[in-house]
């Protein structure tokens, strides 16, 4: 009983060590990101490399997304006779919930992994030792643009998959089981409210900082080896996607 209790103290020691660390990541980051917009060239390539290489699965997921909500929520809403509030529900529940969510989810899988391991193979291979003996400080010219172009792009992806998932509602009640389309839109315009959008953007914005800063956290300390990038790529996933449901339950209570 003892050797237990003294494994989990020690497993929860070395996990608040592990969010101080993560927490003076953070501090430098933000200390560097007024620099970090100067190099703009830098930038706009992880944008791209963050945003427009994910745009593929995030419009893909997010059109069959919408389709499966408008399935289910037209079987729904046809049971209380109120299948012409198909819009309403689908948008507030994708502007709100849905949207950051499963965008997080989806860039985490992307975009994380793909920063962790990049970062993580430079350092296995010893290019970031490199910089430092060459008085290149690593954090300003290879994690920094990195951090800026994921937290950047992620509201971009989150407003993609909510428009993406609408018009799979739309595609799904309107056309198919013919819900009558002025209503679709009329309902929807009369409900949404710019709280309502600037929810979901504050979200994706804040899951975007989440994500971007475990994966570029990961690579840059994980172990010079191909398991500890391994290892570095699994924990970004796992990290990233315990971590946006957590802060989506902690803004829909702050916000609500």
């Amino acid at each position: 009983m003892r050797a237990v209790v003294g494994e989990v103290v020690e497993s929860l020691s070395a996990s608040l060590e592990r969010v101080g660390a993560l927490a003076r990541f953070l501090g430098r980051l933000l200390w560097l990101s007024p620099g970090g917009f100067l190099r703009v060239r830098l930038l706009v390539e992880q944008v791209y490399n963050a945003g427009a290489r994910s745009l593929v699965i995030i419009m893909t997921c997010g059109l069959f997304v919408g389709m499966v909500m408008g399935l289910q929520g037209y079987d729904l809403l046809q049971r209380i006779g109120s299948e012409d509030s198909l819009g309403v529900g689908a948008a507030l529940a994708l502007l709100r919930e849905l949207g950051p969510v499963v965008t997080a989810l989806l860039f985490a899988g992307r975009a994380g992994t793909a920063l962790a391991s990049e970062i993580g193979l430079m350092r296995a291979t010893d290019q970031l030792a490199a910089m430092d003996i060459m008085a290149v400080d690593p954090m300003k010219r290879i994690v920094l643009p990195r951090f800026l172009g994921g937290v950047l792009a992620m509201p971009l992806l989150t407003a993609v998959f909510i428009t993406i998932s609408i018009f799979g509602v739309q595609l799904i009640g309107v056309q198919f089981f013919g819900v009558d389309q002025g209503q679709f839109w009329s309902q929807m315009r009369g409900a949404v409210e710019l709280s309502d959008i600037r929810e979901g953007l504050v979200k994706g914005l804040v899951f975007g900082i989440a994500c971007s800063l475990i994966a570029v956290f990961e690579g840059y300390n994980s172990l010079p080896t191909a398991e500890g990038v391994g290892q570095a790529t699994t924990r970004t996933v796992v990290i990233s996607a315990v971590t946006t449901l957590i802060l989506d339950y902690i803004l829909t209570a702050l916000m609500i």
